[in-house]
């Protein structure tokens, strides 16, 4: 025999009439009340649903949450759990961001289309359909992971990425989206996986310890960063000197005119034109301010030749 179900319905709204307290429409409240989002009061005694004000104040809270574009999953876990509104907030402003870096990064994109010759356009539809929106750095990494040598300490091998390897501007211009996916476009390119395209290695394989070499370099380079930020010649500082010391103990050897000497057409090999490109094209990239290690590297190269010059005059 069917139970009786109690009939309350005085002082409690009709679906109709909550969705109108609540300024919204029918269609709105069923839709979060056959989710189970909203409480019942209790039934007519036809079976429908009738509503108080809880309802009409989870009601307004719905509808809060979703004019801050949570999902309705979302609005599910924070009704179901208080302490979910704040994990559910920094999840949605990690998406956020994401959405904003894609946006601007999109903005850029169709501004350079805009501005740009007409012959250029195909090509650089072509570019820059090539990379992600918002763009990742992971074929970026990948290159420079077949440039750096196989026994570089992992330690080594990460502060080694993260200064060779530019951020994705937040705020890009159109200048620094064509860059970048100019950047992209060479460290992509399948033709630098045969043996003569790669880059050379700084000194030859098997002849020097990478991680001394390239824990010197980082040193050698933050007193050069130092010196050109000071409107001085790296010479002046020990920057050069750091420089050369740094292959010199990675090879076990000591710092010498002759060493010098052999050092200059070693740097020229290595500084060869895929290395060249790659910070003609990073450089436009990283923050104001934050150094530039083939800019630097760069500098000191040409010091380099320059001190054996006049060492050999």
């Amino acid at each position: 025999m069917r139970e009786a179900r109690t009939v309350v319905t005085e002082g409690l709204w009709s679906i109709g009439e909550l969705a109108k307290r609540a300024g919204a429409t029918v269609k709105t409240v069923r839709y979060y009340s056959e989710r189970g989002l909203l409480p019942e009061a209790g039934r007519s005694a036809g079976g429908h649903r009738r509503y108080g004000p809880g309802a009409l104040e989870r009601l307004r809270l719905i509808r809060s949450l979703r004019a801050l574009g949570l999902p309705v999953p979302e609005v599910e876990r924070v009704l179901a759990r208080d302490e979910a509104l704040e994990e559910v907030v920094s999840d949605r402003l990690r998406q956020l961001g994401s959405e904003l870096a894609a946006l601007r990064w999109r903005e850029a994109s169709l501004r350079l289309l805009r501005d740009c010759p007409a012959g250029d356009r195909v090509e650089q539809v072509r570019l820059l359909g090539a990379v992600a929106v918002p763009p990742d750095t992971a074929a970026l990494v990948r290159f420079w992971r077949r440039v750096l040598p196989a026994r570089l300490p992992r330690r080594v091998a990460s502060t080694v990425l993260d200064a060779v390897v530019p951020r994705p501007p937040a705020e890009p211009s159109p200048a620094q989206v064509l860059g970048f996916a100019r950047l992209h476009a060479l460290v992509s390119d399948p033709g630098l996986d045969r043996p003569e395209a790669r880059p050379a290695q700084p000194l030859p394989a098997g002849e020097y310890r990478p991680a001394v070499l390239y824990e010197g370099l980082a040193e050698a380079y933050a007193l050069a960063a130092t010196e050109l930020g000071a409107g001085r010649d790296v010479r002046d500082g020990g920057a050069l000197d750091c420089f050369v010391g740094a292959y010199a103990h990675a090879r076990g050897e000591t710092d010498s005119a002759d060493f010098r000497r052999a050092l200059v057409p070693l740097l020229a090999r290595a500084d060869g034109p895929v290395i060249t490109r790659y910070w003609k094209l990073a450089g436009g990239l990283f923050a104001p301010g934050e150094p530039v290690l083939g800019v630097l590297h760069h500098h000191l190269s040409v010091a380099l030749r320059q001190d054996v010059g006049m060492r050999g005059d």
